[in-house]
């Protein structure tokens, strides 16, 4: 019986048995990142929030978050 690492789901155990079997490299889906990419969205999304906070006036903040309230708990209005 094949033991499977946690972080795989059902069909990429299926899709790493299957490339074992043919005997393909199997494909990790950080080497298919450009690290340096990775780093600089993650930096962009870190200052994203707070550089439209900066930008909004507390009545656009107060207006968007009511907008999203309504959408939160009423998903049909």
């Amino acid at each position: 019986m094949v033991t499977r690492p946690k972080s795989l789901d059902i069909n990429q155990l299926a899709k790493r048995i299957l490339d074992e079997a043919t005997e393909d490299e199997p494909k990790t889906q950080a080497s298919a990142k450009n690290q340096a990419a990775v780093e600089l969205g993650r930096l962009g999304g870190q200052k994203g929030g707070i550089a439209r906070k900066a930008a909004l006036t507390p009545e656009q903040r107060s207006e968007i978050a009511k907008k999203a309230a309504t959408k939160r708990w009423m998903p049909n209005q």
